[in-house]
């Protein structure tokens, strides 16, 4: 039997997936059997090829077009084997027996149903990945430009930075770039929302899981490093309407529709009042392409119209 279905989405980051699979497959020895399944979601890189040419006993899903990466998590599912499923980004690598000790705890405590590991950035530096649930306070603050005025003890309440990066506590959700879930509470819960293309989705699966009864765990005890966001640094524009349009998903689902509309136009105003920003400031001669780049960005978000689904 597997023990371990290790899902990659990957999309034009060749060098970084080369490397998380290097991590993957040269890690200490232990006896973790493990399935590998990427799922490639059109990438005009060297992906594909440099999987079929290093990683042969990978199972390679190539997409003909990028479907999106709750989308294509799902397409894994259906034929992931393992006793356990981790969903894990492409720019990320596993630091040492991290792997087997997550699935270790998980076969221990059989009331937890997801865990995640501590996260460290490319420098070594903790990057924050554990969370209590949003309120709507929060909604308002996070990534946009109110948040360097956000009150620090709402920030801190949200992030649990009350709790050392080295520890092992039960928190609402963790981030989905290594996201270990056993396989009984995704047959209990079902498949990623394919209602969030990105963002947000591992939230929303949390969720789901703590209202079934299971426990969600941050596991510091283990490592991981994350590159971040070397995918979505390729369409900026389309990373703002994804995390936005997740965010007022999650808050219709959960909140309501009316607070999810007053939270849609709270954050179009946002967008447009960076816009003016922007526009004063490259009057005045301040980085006049960067300001360039951005108010275009933040028009293409506008003409969205931040839908809520």
């Amino acid at each position: 039997m597997i023990d371990l279905s290790i899902i990659i989405v990957s999309w034009n980051v060749v060098d970084l997936l080369a490397a998380c699979l290097k991590s993957i497959f040269e890690r200490p020895n232990d006896t973790l059997r493990i399935e590998v399944i990427v799922v490639d979601s059109a990438s005009t890189d060297d992906s594909v090829a440099m999987i079929q040419k290093r990683y042969p006993q990978v199972k390679l899903l190539p997409q003909s077009e990028n479907l999106g990466f709750v989308r294509c998590n799902n397409l894994a599912f259906k034929i992931a084997q393992g006793r356990h499923i981790l969903l894990l980004n492409p720019d990320t690598e596993i630091v040492g027996h991290a792997l087997t000790h997550m699935v270790a705890y998980l076969d221990a405590n059989l009331n937890v149903g997801i865990v995640g590991p501590r996260t460290l950035n490319s420098d070594g530096s903790d990057q924050s990945t554990r969370r209590r649930f949003p309120t709507l306070m929060i909604a308002f603050f996070e990534s946009t430009w109110l948040q360097p005025y956000a009150p620090k003890s709402l920030l801190d309440h949200y992030y649990v930075a009350e709790s050392p990066d080295d520890g092992v506590f039960d928190v609402d959700w963790v981030q989905g770039s290594a996201l270990m879930a056993r396989r009984d509470v995704c047959e209990q819960i079902g498949d990623l929302d394919e209602g969030y293309v990105m963002f947000s989705e591992e939230l929303d699966w949390c969720k789901r899981a703590k209202n079934a009864g299971w426990r969600v765990v941050y596991l510091g005890s283990t490592q991981i490093i994350h590159h971040g966001g070397k995918s979505t640094d390729q369409a900026v524009a389309n990373r703002h309407i994804y995390f936005q349009e997740s965010k007022l998903r999650y808050f219709r689902k959960y909140h309501g529709h009316l607070t999810a509309s007053f939270l849609r136009i709270f954050l179009l105003l946002n967008y447009l009042w960076q816009i003016a920003l922007e526009s004063g400031k490259s009057l005045l001669g301040h980085k006049r392409e960067m300001r360039r780049e951005r108010i275009k960005a933040y028009w293409q978000i506008l003409r969205s119209g931040l839908k809520v689904s």
